[in-house]
């Protein structure tokens, strides 16, 4: 258990530093986001986005378990 948490400590970590550079590279502005504006409210909807790094999460981890 103290392994898995320090294993995801570090990936919060990662993620954290490497989060305000992903709109460089077009992560958050893909063709499948979606942003809906109605007067003073806005809704952000990453959904190509997400599908995105969920494909490159999953091929990372199955990588690591071979």
């Amino acid at each position: 258990m103290g392994r898995l948490l320090v294993i995801v400590g570090a990936m919060l970590v990662i993620a954290g530093l490497v989060l305000p550079y992903a709109s460089r590279i077009g992560l958050g502005r893909l063709p499948g986001d979606f942003v809906f504006r109605r007067g003073h409210v806005s809704v952000y909807f990453p959904l190509m986005t997400s599908i995105l790094l969920s494909i490159l999460l999953t091929l990372i981890f199955w990588l690591f378990r071979r």
